[in-house]
């Protein structure tokens, strides 16, 4: 009969092995729990993306023009043709026009060599023409008279040309009862006339702005002129004056200037006017002077412009992030830089026999003033600063404001000092490259009384 054999049998306990893995899952698990919750209970501040702008205030008037100019009369009566093509230059040797005792049988039809254009004008006529559709905006429509006005140019120049032929054979076989006139001096020639030549600048009223009793007579081929009626408009000099109203508030913010800058909305060119401001029948009347560009409205007796009062560029910030901060201003000869850095800071008086180095943050230099600003909340109060190599102190007490915004590029607010250069009802234009100021890109918080310095923020 077999033994039985007792088998003993031990449990060793197992070691434990740690899995890498799950503690590295833990932990980023518990990161952005972490995360999360904090986005979920902090409060988020709405950014404002800084960017390169501009504000233009302007104010848009009608302005009365005077100029150096006449109407030349005729020395009889008689039907008036024209020699001179229109805003062409005439002299005392230049035939400007013919009278005759009958009207003359032109022939408006010109033959096809003379009515053909020649490569060159047909080509610039063209590429205007196709820059004006490619460019065109509803709201410029003021470009589509500025087409008008260089086709129609290129086309009584061509017409004038034919004219001259015609009225150049007529003289030929002339039998006495065709006279030619020339100019009378250098001048500009045009064919219109409205009874304000000789009109000084201190004679416009506000009631000759307005417009209401004005009457444009235009002169034309084969038209009956009367002797010392106008038969043509004389423009002699380069100079030229636009009259404006004003009102008080507005006369009275531009009384000290001497030039203001001027853009004509006609064809949306700007220029440099002299400026004089006068108080004429209970109102004022504003003078823009110019010493050139006449001819591009020598046809025109008035004249819509923008008196453009604020052009300013720079970077471009709502009003909303705009906040003031006091600081100290200290004087900048009270900072130093720590024994083993290469930090800024101050020295602090702690009551003994070596000051304490504290790193600053400066957060605007005043260079003409001599003076830094720090922020109070890294001071005591009432503390003391040590200028340095010296024995002289400098407590903190008063206090100086500065206008800034909030910068948040790096997820925390910190306050940055601006210059104001001009404004608009819902935006600042600041300076741009301030060593403390912002920077193109630069996010800032929309709302800048919604954070503090040092406040973590979400977008």
């Amino acid at each position: 009969m077999a033994d039985n054999k007792m088998t003993n049998i031990a449990v060793y306990r197992k070691k434990t092995h740690i899995n890498i893995g799950i503690i590295i899952f833990g932990a980023v698990f518990i990161y952005l729990f972490a995360t999360v919750l904090m986005y979920l209970t902090n409060k988020h501040v709405s950014a404002y993306e800084v960017r390169e702008g501009s504000i233009v205030k302007d104010n848009t008037y009608t302005g009365f023009v005077i100029r150096e100019e006449s109407t030349i009369t005729a020395d009889r009566d008689g039907y008036v043709n024209y020699f001179a093509p229109e805003e062409s230059k005439v002299g005392a040797r230049t035939s400007v026009y013919t009278s005759s005792a009958k009207k003359l049988n032109l022939n408006n039809s010109t033959s096809t060599e003379t009515n053909e254009l020649s490569s060159e004008e047909e080509e610039a006529m063209l590429v205007k023409i196709q820059n004006f559709s490619e460019n065109f905006k509803e709201d410029s429509f003021r470009d589509v008279y500025s087409v008008k006005d260089s086709v129609k140019s290129v086309l009584d120049n061509k017409s004038s040309q034919n004219r001259q032929a015609q009225l150049s054979d007529i003289l030929t076989s002339n039998t006495g009862t065709v006279s030619v006139y020339k100019g009378t001096k250098d001048g500009v020639v045009f064919y219109s006339y409205d009874g304000y030549e000789s009109t000084a600048a201190n004679q416009v009223t506000e009631q000759m702005i307005s417009g209401k009793s004005y009457e444009k007579k235009i002169l034309s081929n084969n038209q009956y002129v009367k002797a010392q009626n106008p038969v043509y408009r004389l423009v002699t000099g380069d100079s030229w004056t636009v009259i404006i109203p004003l009102d008080s508030k507005t006369a009275d913010s531009l009384k000290k200037q001497s030039m203001v800058k001027v853009r004509f909305l006609k064809d949306n060119e700007t220029a440099s006017a002299g400026l004089t401001i006068k108080e004429k029948d209970g109102g004022y009347l504003a003078y823009l002077s110019f010493r050139n560009g006449m001819i591009r409205y020598a046809d025109e007796r008035f004249l819509d412009l923008e008196l453009i009062l604020e052009d300013e560029s720079g970077l471009k910030i709502p009003k909303s992030s705009v906040v003031s901060k006091d600081f100290y201003a200290v004087p900048e000869d009270y900072l130093t830089q720590g024994g083993n850095s290469k930090s800024t800071g101050v020295l602090l008086d702690n009551g003994s026999e070596n000051a304490e180095f504290q790193v600053e943050t400066i957060y605007y230099r005043d260079s003409k003033k001599g003076l830094v600003y720090l922020n109070p909340a890294d001071f005591k109060e009432g503390a003391v600063l040590i200028k340095p190599d010296s024995t002289q102190k400098y407590t903190l007490s008063e206090t100086k404001s500065l206008k800034g915004v909030y910068n948040i590029n790096k997820g925390y607010a910190v306050f940055k000092q601006i210059n104001i250069l001009c404004k608009s009802d819902e935006y600042y234009i600041v300076e741009e490259g301030n060593d403390y100021g912002l920077s193109n890109y630069d996010h800032i918080a929309l709302d800048g009384k919604s954070v503090q310095d040092n406040d973590i923020v979400f977008e």
